[in-house]
């Protein structure tokens, strides 16, 4: 029998875990950081007094709380293809990529020349049905194999949505969400959204932990990959519960795979128990493969969310799935509004955005984040590491963790001045991941394996230092 530390992973993804690891020296992470952070200031002096005069009219000085770090952020004034050019003038490898919306790469030249043709000749808004709304929902009905769909602007309000349609048709109000999994802004996906240990409960009985600012309702949450606490939980409460909402892959814990067969068997408790599955595939999507991680790992939810990838990095987001929960949006049981769903503009970027992402390049950009996660592989094992890469599609990232990460509660386990220190070290060597030291990197249609190897050998560097 497995155990819980080596049980498999779903296929569909990448782990690779090294046999034998030796400890890192804290007081050298603590040096290197030291001199990273120097380094930053004066690597980025540009972006300190922008940060300085933003601040005087934004919160924190950014437009999304997530894009601040002490002691200022990057800020970027242009960026082309797989590259931004920040304040200071330097050019940055973007391996953040808008968390996933740039799959297309930046001012990829289809997406740009359909959203100029449509700008000259189609219009910015109308608020009334239009055949490029249609055209694009067509798409991507046919692309994820949806009965029906909604456009919406943002991931948040494809969530929100996707739980009142849910509500509407079961007659029940209470959601299930996954412990530390983060799905936008609306208050019931606000509940233990990375909480501190000491405020959820043991690790088989979680507690959900809900902010201050947050009126959920009923919210119950669960270990991911743990179908038997689903089951617990459905047992004693599936009268009262509408849905459960999950990443299919866990993406704002850096990456975290389904356990072979948890996904089937999250499907088969939610017919058992007549609960609604809403699969988030925000950040999955189109980085996930052709048809996202459902088609991927070959489990079809009730509802879909998707945003970012699918809009070429205009603001476009969508929800849909079956036909028994979207009559809930046909007959007005869930009323669905919005003055800028569908609006042109969106629908030219997500049009084109249809046409790029082929299977062959889709393919051709997962085998470069493959070949990439192969080479860092080998330098965890030369230089016995504790880390592993994780992947899944055109994402990718390491852990710092000598063991698989399968739920929240391992995720808080892992190294984060290590996770800090990685990070910092490629930023000041012009890499540019995301800050979250919880996010992974991007491979876009733009990137190529030149482009990726600078990561290679940054943390080649990395490496060397932290043994030297």
């Amino acid at each position: 029998m497995q155990t819980e530390t080596n049980k498999k992973h779903d296929p569909a993804g990448w782990r690779s875990v090294p046999a034998s690891t030796t400890e890192l020296s804290r007081d050298r992470i603590e040096k290197l950081l030291s001199e990273e952070w120097e380094k930053f200031e004066k690597t980025y002096p540009q972006s300190g007094e922008h940060n300085k005069r933003a601040s005087k009219v934004l919160p924190l000085g950014v437009t999304s709380s997530f894009q601040h770090w002490d002691p200022f952020p990057i800020s970027i004034v242009s960026a082309k293809g797989a590259y931004l050019k920040d304040v200071d003038g330097r050019k940055l490898l973007d391996l953040s990529m808008g968390f996933g919306a740039m799959l297309a790469g930046h001012l990829n030249p289809t997406v740009v020349k359909s959203v100029k043709k449509t700008l000259r000749n189609t219009g910015t808004l109308f608020v009334t049905p239009s055949p490029i709304a249609t055209e694009a929902a067509e798409r991507f009905q046919k692309r994820f194999g949806l009965d029906m769909l909604r456009f919406t602007n943002s991931g948040t309000e494809s969530t929100m949505y996707a739980i009142r349609t849910a509500r509407a048709v079961t007659g029940k109000k209470a959601i299930v969400k996954i412990e530390g999994g983060y799905h936008g802004g609306y208050d019931p996906l606000q509940v233990s959204v990375k909480p501190d240990l000491a405020d959820i409960g043991p690790s088989d009985a979680p507690v959900p932990q809900i902010p201050f600012d947050v009126e959920p309702g009923e919210v119950f949450t669960v270990p991911y990959n743990d179908a038997s606490r689903l089951r617990e939980i459905f047992s004693q409460h599936d009268n009262r519960i509408a849905c459960f909402v999950i990443e299919p892959v866990v993406e704002n814990l850096s990456i975290i795979l389904p356990d072979q067969g948890y996904l089937t068997e999250v499907r088969e408790l939610c017919d058992e128990f007549g609960v609604a599955l809403i699969f988030d595939e925000v950040k999955t999507g189109l980085t996930a493969g052709v048809a996202g991680a459902a088609k991927k790992v070959g489990v079809q939810p009730d509802l879909i969310c998707l945003a970012k990838s699918i809009g070429g990095g205009l603001p476009v987001a969508a929800f849909g799935g079956k036909q028994k929960y979207m009559d809930a949006v046909v007959d007005g049981r869930m009323a669905h509004f919005g003055t800028y769903n569908g609006n042109p503009l969106v629908m030219a970027a997500a049009i084109a955005v249809d046409e790029i992402a082929t299977p062959a390049a889709l393919e051709r950009a997962e085998e470069i984040n493959k070949a990439t996660l192969a080479k860092i592989d080998a330098i965890i094992l030369e230089y016995e590491l504790p880390a592993h890469t994780i992947g899944f599609g055109v994402k990718g990232a390491v852990i710092w963790s000598r063991t698989p990460v399968r739920n929240y509660r391992d995720f808080k386990q892992t190294d984060f001045e290590a996770a800090e220190l990685a990070w910092l070290w490629g930023v000041n060597r012009g890499v540019l991941t995301p800050p979250g030291l919880d996010e992974q990197w991007l491979v876009s249609l733009a990137h190529k394996q030149a482009d990726m190897d600078l990561l290679v050998e940054s943390f080649r560097a990395l490496a060397q230092a932290l043994r030297a």
